[in-house]
């Protein structure tokens, strides 16, 4: 059944004294234009971008008079990071919000990171395994040369000169060799003040704490695309492994984070197809930047004084 409301027209006539009328045209009705809607979330992430660089630049300034030295670096490591999951999302045609970027200026990186949203379970194995590591491996190569770059302009500044009530960054392996590559050694009994190098830390630390193996964290996908339902029982272990080792050792460092990751589930969930073939290349890639945890990874990573 057809609606002849759909068809009406709008007619225009000439109207005479004697009140005769003539029709002139017949005129289609106008066609309301309607404006696309505002993309909130492209907002939200612009926002919290120009938020975050505020924040790491008052962190940077605060504490090294160098707030652009400190915000660069770090917000180029951060971009390129979650650019590279949002990219290949983008490439396989996987839905994915933009970067939502976390500033947090009273804390000593002034920064909690960034996310992006994606609803799970779109993706394959393969998809799944393609976005969880272009994140942390498109991060270092922005956070290596950062880091190296840092090491050769740091200050060595004596342990005892460090004020009591200041904080230093704990050196992981990674950034251990790259300073004895550069500098020859570690200046002993001293420290190296650094916005750069402190922002390669923060690179190599949040890309670190990413690869941890479990539930959301793109550890977790990545493993997950590997062993698929048996992850889970590694993901276990884990979590059991580390709260062990914070109830024996007294370092609550991590505490937090480890709540969260149990509240958004530790258990990684299927994917769209978990049988698709990775390949003998993204296996062996996924073999060796999961052990990036070990290098880059330090349980104390932040100590009070010298």
């Amino acid at each position: 059944m057809n609606d002849s409301r759909d068809r009406r027209t709008v007619q225009e006539i000439l109207i005479f004294p004697d009140g005769q009328t003539v029709p002139v045209k017949d005129v289609e009705p106008r066609r309301v234009r309607r404006r696309r809607p505002v993309h909130t979330a492209y907002l939200w992430s612009l926002g919290l971008f120009i938020a975050t660089c505020l924040s790491t630049w008052w962190v940077g300034e605060r504490r090294y008079d160098d707030g652009f030295g400190y915000m660069v670096p770090v917000m180029a490591i951060l971009l390129a990071h979650e650019m590279g999951h949002y990219l290949v999302s983008i490439f396989y045609r996987v839905p994915a919000s933009p970067p939502f970027f976390l500033p947090m200026p009273i804390s000593p990186l002034g920064t909690f990171g960034a996310v992006i949203v994606k609803p799970g379970g779109g993706e394959d194995r393969k998809k799944l395994f393609d976005i969880a590591i272009a994140g942390p491996l498109a991060g270092l190569v922005i956070a290596i040369p950062v880091c190296i770059y840092g090491a050769i302009t740091a200050e060595p500044v004596p342990i005892a000169d460090v004020p009591a009530d200041d904080f230093q960054f704990i050196a992981p392996p990674l950034l251990k060799w790259i300073v004895d590559a550069v500098r020859g050694g570690w200046p002993p009994g001293m420290v190296l003040e650094s916005a750069v190098l402190d922002a390669g830390w923060v690179g190599i630390f949040i890309t670190a704490l990413n690869l941890i193996p479990i539930g959301q964290l793109d550890g977790g996908h990545i493993l997950y695309a590997l062993l698929r339902k048996r992850a889970h029982a590694v993901a276990g272990a884990l979590i059991f492994g580390a709260l062990a080792y914070m109830f024996l050792s007294g370092n609550l460092s991590f505490i937090l984070m480890l709540m969260l990751i149990i509240m958004m589930g530790p258990y990684h969930p299927p994917t769209a197809d978990d049988y698709v073939p990775l390949g003998w290349f993204r296996v062996i890639l996924g073999c060796i930047t999961l052990p990036f945890i070990f290098i880059g990874f330090t349980p104390t990573p932040i100590a009070i004084g010298g």
